[in-house]
């Protein structure tokens, strides 16, 4: 028994002695931080911070707008590397890409893969899916960026949102129509969980708020699913829909609804759109009916960090889209709070974590405004929103016609728990 015991030993100090390839501590003593550079690194003295990434990237409903995603990120901090890094380390988010196929339960299976060799999650995509792993990223202090806007996310600090909340973004949406359109009923159509129950909470507030009508379709993801969602839409002839689906979903529900009669405004927020619907056959139901919330401005505009982007991505990306710019957006307080953890001199996850805490503004560049992580909900909720139309003639065929506001629903809002919680 002691010999083999000796042996054992020894085997254990040969492996520990061996280069390290899982984005363990190497030496530093946290998770995802090692002395030895990344794989491929930029700055070949510096060492390795890895960040995982978790993406609807094959077969989910959102695959056309995380891949973009992903790719942004990519570029994101391969450019901060170019820059130099940050503390003496390289940023690697290529090494644990991980496909969640917009299923909870794979987003949990890799996650669990994953979460012992990363200091910090660049891209968590989805609510429900975040939703099923949230307990656990925050017993372990495991800070991410999430690919989504519930407004779940602005009650926990392991979490580094950026941009207004589904439901603001609808509170906002139900003002614009109110501006523009003059409705007297409300129908929020949307998928099920805290992506749809949020936007829908949002609109039922809007409609109450201001003596309208509000009714609610809750529809699953999927093509041929939807008929219930059009048959409500088309019996009960709502003023404006608010419509929180994934974008195939939504060609087929308003080009289906406009060809049955319905004249009415459909108003989608963010993830509904992407520009291949402009080529669809509901492509001219959408142009008719469609307006696309958005919490900024698109791929085209003309801000630093959005020319930033656009020249780290190249020609090569094919046509624009704002998954490029969601990507790019959602990657800046995760680099503000690595910075304040590296000048800290505490790359943990204890000291990432109170880096997060102690952000009142994140710098994105001109893209946005916000990055108040060290406030309550209320005083750090992002409330501005922007509304576009579908174009031929935009990058994104998405162009806009209401730049960034903030309606009085939104404006007076008192963000006490998650808006469809309330």
């Amino acid at each position: 028994m002691k010999r083999s015991m000796a042996i054992l030993a020894a085997s254990v100090l040969l492996l520990s002695a061996c280069g390290r390839d899982d984005g363990g501590d190497g030496g530093t003593g946290a998770p995802g931080v090692t002395k030895e550079a990344c794989p491929n690194a930029v700055n070949k003295d510096n060492g390795c911070i890895y960040l995982g990434t978790i993406s609807d990237l094959t077969v989910g409903p959102f695959k056309a707008l995380a891949v973009p995603i992903t790719k942004a990120q990519e570029m994101f901090w391969k450019r901060v590397n170019t820059q130099g890094g940050i503390g003496g380390y390289d940023i690697d988010v290529t090494k644990y890409v991980r496909d969640n196929k917009y299923s909870p339960e794979t987003h949990t299976q890799v996650y669990q893969e994953i979460k012992g060799k990363v200091l910090a999650i660049a891209q968590t995509l989805g609510s429900p899916t975040t939703a099923a792993v949230i307990d656990d990223m925050r017993t372990n202090k495991v800070v991410a960026t999430p690919a989504s806007w519930t407004s779940l996310w602005n009650f926990e600090d392991v979490i580094l949102e950026s941009g207004a909340p589904y439901c603001i973004e609808s509170m906002n949406a139900v003002d614009y129509a109110i501006e523009t359109v003059k409705p007297k009923s409300v129908m929020a159509v949307h998928n099920p969980g805290d992506y749809g129950g949020d936007a829908a909470a949002g609109a039922k507030y809007a409609a109450e708020t201001n003596k309208l009508t509000f009714s609610d379709v809750e529809t699953p993801p999927g093509q041929e699913n939807q008929g219930r969602a059009i048959e409500a839409i088309v019996k009960n002839k709502p003023d404006l829909v608010i419509l929180t689906a994934g974008p195939t979903d939504t060609a087929v529900i308003v080009g289906e609804a406009a060809a049955r009669g319905y004249k009415g405004r459909f108003i989608g927020t963010g993830p509904t759109w992407n520009p291949g619907l402009i080529a669809s056959p509901a492509a001219p139901a959408l142009k008719g009916l469609y307006w696309q919330s958005a919490p900024w401005m698109p791929f085209q505009t003309d801000t630093p960090g959005h020319k930033a982007m656009r020249d780290a991505l190249g020609t090569g990306i094919g046509a624009p889209n704002d998954g490029y710019t969601a990507g790019w957006v959602w990657s800046y307080p995760l680099k503000a709070a690595l910075t304040k953890a590296a000048a800290d001199k505490d790359l943990t996850r204890d000291g990432l974590l109170k880096a997060v805490k102690s952000l009142t503004t994140v710098d994105y560049e001109g893209m946005l405004t916000g990055g108040n992580y060290a406030g309550d909900a209320t005083t750090g909720a992002v409330r501005t929103t922007v509304i576009g139309a579908p174009d031929d003639t935009a990058p994104t065929k998405i162009k806009i016609i209401k730049e960034a506001f903030t309606g009085p629903t939104a404006k007076g809002y008192a963000l006490s728990k998650p808006c469809f919680q309330a």
